[in-house]
């Protein structure tokens, strides 16, 4: 995978903050550190667009049935023992 070489402004508290986690040993540099932020926000976007989509999914399923909690735990009970 190629690398591209970007320039970013960070405030000095952000700057020291991610000295502290290069410290504390979290990361070897803020490169390092920075795709880090960049693979959890990737994580958590893909995520919550899967939960968007259940969430749509659910809602186009058609209307809704009355849960019948004895009649689901039989199900469960005959089908895992």
């Amino acid at each position: 995978m190629g690398t591209v070489r970007k320039t970013i402004t960070l405030t000095m508290q952000q700057d020291s903050w991610i000295a502290a986690q290069i410290s504390a040993g979290n990361y070897t540099n803020d490169s390092e550190y920075i795709r880090d932020l960049i693979r959890r926000e990737q994580e958590r976007s893909a995520e919550t667009t899967a939960i968007r989509s259940a969430l749509i999914e659910g809602e186009t399923s058609g209307e809704p049935r009355r849960f019948d909690a004895a009649t689901f735990k039989q199900r469960v009970r005959t089908s895992h023992g």
